[in-house]
């Protein structure tokens, strides 16, 4: 991942080399596991995504007013497709990683979320309804 760059929630472009060291998790909606493992080294990049049932209707001011009532303390970047031609280059990369591949590819609804371990290699995908805080084989979990 960290030969990307992504433009966040205020307009300024990032690098995800920012990134390098931490374990990290892609998602296109919000997420609260940002809290509880933040100080371990887990990092919650969110990318808000209105290709799902107009689910994210709003601009980028909108969608950080709304992240902030909730107390969101982890990375917003700004709206991005993640299906199509338009997709963000690093939605497409993740989808093509032999860890990133769910059915056909394509990113079915909101809540998915790709796990980056360290090296900023894909190690797993999880769909909509699956929790990345369970403990799998794949990925050994954050220290308690």
């Amino acid at each position: 991942i960290y030969e990307f760059n992504a433009t966040n929630i205020d307009g300024d472009l990032v690098s995800l080399e920012k990134y390098r060291g931490n374990v990290v998790i892609i998602t296109n909606v919000l997420a609260k596991m940002h809290a509880k493992y933040a100080e371990r080294g887990l990092r919650i990049l969110a990318f808000p995504s209105n290709q799902f049932g107009n689910q994210e209707p709003g601009n980028e001011t909108q969608i950080k007013q709304f992240a902030q009532g909730y107390d969101a303390q982890f990375d917003m970047f700004s709206k991005i497709e993640v299906n199509g031609e338009n997709a963000h280059p690093l939605w497409k990369w993740m989808k093509e990683q032999p860890n990133g591949k769910g059915t056909f590819g394509n990113i079915k609804w909101n809540f998915t979320k790709f796990l980056i371990n360290r090296e900023g290699q894909v190690v797993k995908r999880y769909g909509p309804l699956d929790d990345p805080s369970v403990r799998t084989k794949s990925f050994p979990p954050l220290p308690n």
